[in-house]
């Protein structure tokens, strides 16, 4: 399924929708400005008689919306999902440094669950199996075991690549032009 990038009118990214979705706002008129190499979809309607064509509407990959957002996403943290977060992570153990496909690796609390360590951004790392039950119910430090990259809340224009959709060339292109200078996405 083709999904288009919907931004605000200042750019800042608001969600991912659907092409019909994104039809409506183009029948409605509330696109400002649109964005991509070249269109992610035409979509196709009913003919006019009296003209004998077809309605086409072409769907632009990135759409900034008129008005004023609903929320400011900048006050949103993204939420954490074990997904969102090995990508983060680039899928590397944060214990022992080495890179792991996604099905190999776990969503590792630093302070243990047991012990109140929250379910958050700051408090998760990605860690191969032998690592995480090495470090076990313990902090890093009682086990002996530095990290080897801190935790981080991702960015607004990072958890939109981190979300995991199948993102067009062009489309990861402009995401990426607006990542934070010390990212791990770049």
């Amino acid at each position: 399924m083709h999904h288009v990038l919907q931004l605000d009118i200042q750019g800042t990214p608001q969600a991912w929708i659907t092409a019909e979705d994104a039809a409506l706002h183009y029948a409605t008129g509330t696109v400002a400005w649109e964005e991509g190499d070249s269109p992610l979809v035409t979509l196709r309607g009913g003919w006019n008689v009296a003209r004998g064509r077809q309605s086409l509407m072409v769907i632009q990959p990135i759409i900034a919306l008129r008005g004023s957002p609903r929320r400011n996403l900048f006050e949103v943290t993204p939420a954490v999902s074990k997904p969102k977060l090995l990508r983060r992570d680039r899928c590397t153990c944060a214990y022992c440094a080495q890179v792991f496909l996604e099905k190999d690796l776990e969503a590792e609390h630093i302070v243990p669950d047991s012990k109140g360590g929250a379910y958050s951004w700051t408090n998760l790392v990605s860690a191969c199996r032998s690592c995480n039950a090495r470090k076990g119910a313990r902090t890093p430090e009682q086990a002996g075991m530095p990290l080897v990259y801190l935790p981080y809340v991702p960015s607004l224009w990072e958890d939109f690549l981190l979300r995991g959709r199948n993102v067009r060339a062009d489309v990861h292109e402009w995401l990426s032009a607006r990542l934070p200078k010390g990212s791990r996405l770049n």
